[in-house]
């Protein structure tokens, strides 16, 4: 027993550990072996200063120099317009027609509930906008003055809301951008017209990028960290995430004939999704001046004639990543919900824990159901590793006549264990491979519960009103580290008197980071404490071992 209980203390020890240290060292934090990299940040600079360059890949076809984008001369300020639908309070600036507001009436701010959760924001000391436009030549951008199409602003009891504006004639081409909104839903239609009214044949390119500084919205801690940063995805490279340390002066590109661009933070996302259509398309992650930061993607439009007009659908999404809302609305968007490597396990127990849910209606007595059918499904595995201890926990005191009677002969003392290891049929390492196998499941969960929108204000009981923030009166980690005591005096106490007291200093040094912990991740690990020291108890029963062991 004294063989298994090190190995997978070791092994557990270490890899919370390396895996702590791994969290610290990928989110800019000081490591426990050394320094993170460090990031200087500037004040935030007006979100005008991030017109792109027409790609080189591209061939424009516009008069002029290749590759120029000049920046629009708007000389009087910039209107705001406010469009509302039942899920959103945006504010559309006539500069460009950018997204420079949004707030979620559904949401309210973790700072100050009395707010609403916002996520675009154009103020001195945060931005956060969309932005798009045309480059290749002297065109309309997001810098060039755009006028209001007359029309509704407000949602009110329809389905649809169109907002549009319109641009001026610049270099031969008027733009005209369009947003229609959907009842229930957080993705835009961006419909982008583009008419040629010059004397020759343009072939613009269209961008389209979200822009902002690099205020960590998420609110962790030491003890748990959670993506934050940009986010492309195409059929080729797949889901892939940049954090904006890394952004450089100089673009990065990425070529690609399909895909989205994405900025995402703990439960929320932006997106542009451009809709499938012939042209090329190029990803790019930039740093700007003034500490802002672009991701975008650039679409590769078809030659427009003179008299000719071209048209470009996207979609613009803002709001929580929501599985009913991410799922299906372009290829691969759902994996904003940032499950890590466990993403192939964590997926279908997300889909287990909205069937327990649709049932209880309660996310925390939906937590508790799913932590019991887990423990359900993998009760012969852990009966196994039970059983296997509770042998370990009969043999105890013949263990300890042994040590005592060869202290001054370790061989025959070993000869001594293993003899009576194959007379009883333990095997000192039985209950090992049950305890990894369940790891990855109750990681998964873990990821599960911390990446979960929907578990966000929601209650359980009591006073616990938000499952996505701490116990505000730290009652379930306290009872979760109670657990953790009882259930190392169920298990055999180690002959050795270190080794004991260590057994029950661990789980008091484990249970300080759940203190920190979102209580819906406190509430699964407090029911599957309890529900393990229920199994292992019903076990020692019925072996006929004492329940209890006292720690020398």
């Amino acid at each position: 027993m004294d063989i298994r209980r090190s190995i997978l203390w070791v092994i557990f020890t270490a890899s919370v550990i390396f895996l702590y240290n791994s969290w610290l060292r990928s989110h800019g934090e000081a490591g426990l072996f050394g320094q993170a990299p460090s990031v200087t940040a500037s004040a935030p600079a007006a979100a005008g200063s991030g017109v792109p360059s027409a790609l080189a890949s591209a061939q424009t076809g516009a008069p002029g120099a290749p590759g120029v984008a000049p920046v629009g001369t708007a000389s009087a300020p910039a209107v705001l317009t406010n469009v509302r639908t039942d899920l959103l309070d945006l504010k559309i600036s006539s500069r460009g027609a950018s997204v420079v507001y949004a707030g979620l009436l559904k949401y309210r701010s973790q700072e100050d509930s009395s707010k609403r959760m916002v996520l675009f924001d154009d103020t001195p000391s945060h931005t956060y906008v969309a932005q798009s436009g045309l480059v290749g030549g002297p065109f309309p951008n997001h810098e060039t003055p755009m006028t209001l199409v007359p029309g509704p602003l407000d949602m009110g009891s329809a389905n649809t809301l169109t907002v549009s504006f319109a641009s001026p004639v610049v270099g031969g081409l008027q733009l005209t951008r369009s947003f229609t909104f959907h009842r229930g839903s957080y993705a835009i239609d961006v419909r982008d017209t583009i008419v040629n009214k010059g004397e020759v044949a343009v072939q613009p390119q269209l961008y389209l990028q979200l822009v902002r500084d690099d205020d960590n919205p998420s609110k962790g801690t030491h003890f748990y960290h959670t993506f934050y940063g940009a986010a492309v995805y195409d059929s080729g490279s797949k889901f892939q995430k940049f954090e904006f340390k890394d952004f450089h002066d100089q673009a990065k590109t990425v070529q690609a004939s399909d895909g989205w661009a994405a900025v995402v933070q703990q439960y929320f996302a932006t997106a542009w999704l451009p809709q499938p259509f012939q042209g090329a398309r190029e990803f790019y992650l930039r740093k700007l001046p003034g500490g802002l930061y672009a991701t975008g993607v650039m679409l590769h439009l078809p030659k427009i004639a003179p008299g000719a007009q071209e048209q470009a659908q996207q979609k613009l999404f803002v709001g929580p990543e929501l599985q009913s809302q991410v799922e299906g609305l372009a290829p691969g968007f759902e994996l904003v919900r940032d499950y890590g490597w466990v993403t192939i396990i964590a997926k279908p127990l997300f889909w287990v824990l909205e069937q327990v849910h649709s049932l209880l209606g309660n996310w925390g007595w939906s937590i508790i159901g799913l932590t019991i059918l887990l423990k359900l499904a993998f009760f012969p595995l852990t009966a196994a590793s039970y059983r296997s201890m509770a042998r370990m926990k009969a043999v105890g005191p013949r263990m300890t006549a042994l040590r005592e009677r060869h202290k001054d002969d370790p061989q025959a003392l070993n000869a001594a264990m293993v003899e009576m290891y194959r007379k009883e049929k333990i095997n000192p390492l039985g209950g090992c491979l049950p305890v990894v196998i369940q790891i990855p499941v109750f990681i998964a969960l873990y990821w599960v519960l911390l990446s979960s929108v929907e578990l966000r204000g929601a209650p359980w009981l009591g006073w616990i009103h938000d499952l996505s923030a701490k116990d505000p009166f730290y009652v379930l980690p306290v009872v979760m580290t109670a657990t953790s005591f009882l259930q190392v005096k169920l298990n055999p106490t180690p002959p050795d008197p270190m080794q004991a007291r260590m057994m029950l200093i661990m789980p008091l040094a484990f249970s300080v980071m759940f203190f920190f912990f979102p209580a819906g991740l406190v509430l699964y690990w407090l029911t599957n404490n309890i529900f393990s020291i229920a199994q292992q108890w019903f076990i020692n029963r019925k072996m006929g071992v004492p329940e209890f062991s006292s720690a020398k």
